[in-house]
């Protein structure tokens, strides 16, 4: 699954990486470090633009809710729960097939935190001495130091209990697709640690190489075989992961020193 990411990425950066044509300098995000479900995400997405008579599609950067929100739901209620779309599934979801079929978009990050319960914590709670094990935050990013794409969904969501020229009146979301983790080996993994990404968690983030970016972002594109094709996993052996500070844990916590890597898993946490 993805629950939470770091994407410090700057608008300029991100044009140019993703060759954007239009985004709004008053719609800058600030770095974020600790991503989690409801804040406000940049979004990569091809779009024609509102207000002109031209209906090609635009590369476009914009600032879309993390979790999704269906446009023929009656509440906002469950985007917070709607953070992930698994990639077998996406193309047949009624929460999601639409959005695949017509609305998808490019999460950019740094990459993704995910939780590892070390060795002797599973042991003292399978002997009773501990309850809630304590969990080891890992990072996982691309090893060349390149953005990870994730593939994702957005969608509309109209409140109707604003009038139209209500600020508020749209809502736009988002979704990461996940996939099944890699059981290959890292590219470079802790010598105290996970090998492979599976044993870190069954999923991840689905990454799009570059070779893929302009196929999944074309609306045109609408055949669900053709898009499912899309869904394959990247090529194995790109991705690196590496221990953090537990301080990640803690959603108030934001900074680039979640980013730092620890030497070794923080006591009690050991792999």
């Amino acid at each position: 699954m993805c629950g939470r990411y770091a994407a410090s990425r700057g608008p300029e950066d991100l044009a140019g990486i993703f060759e954007i044509d239009k985004w709004e300098p008053e719609e800058t995000l600030a770095p974020d470090y600790n991503v989690a479900p409801t804040k406000e995400v940049y979004a990569v997405l091809d779009r024609p633009l509102k207000d002109v008579d031209d209906p090609r599609p635009v590369r476009q950067l914009r600032r879309l809710k993390w979790g999704l929100i269906p446009s023929w739901s009656k509440t906002p209620e469950g985007g917070a729960r709607m953070i992930n779309a698994r990639a077998e599934t996406v193309h047949e979801k009624p929460s999601y097939r639409r959005a695949f079929a017509a609305r998808r978009c490019i999460l950019p990050a740094d990459g993704y935190y995910e939780w590892v319960t070390g060795k002797q914590e599973r042991d003292l709670e399978v002997e009773g001495k501990k309850k809630r094990p304590r969990k080891q935050p890992y990072f996982v990013t691309p090893a060349d130091g390149s953005v990870f794409a994730m593939a994702g969904l957005y969608e509309f969501w109209r409140d109707r209990t604003l009038p139209d020229d209500h600020p508020q009146a749209w809502w736009a979301t988002c979704s990461v697709i996940t996939t099944e983790a890699e059981t290959s080996p890292l590219a470079v993994s802790p010598a105290d640690g996970p090998h492979t990404l599976a044993e870190i968690h069954p999923r991840m983030p689905l990454m799009l190489t570059p070779d893929r970016w302009d196929s999944w972002l074309d609306p045109s594109r609408t055949d669900t075989d053709d898009l499912r094709a899309l869904l394959a996993p990247p090529p194995p052996g790109l991705m690196r992961a590496y221990p953090v500070s537990t301080a990640v844990s803690n959603v108030r916590n934001n900074g680039p020193e979640l980013l730092t890597e620890l030497a070794a898993p923080e006591e009690g946490t050991l792999f």
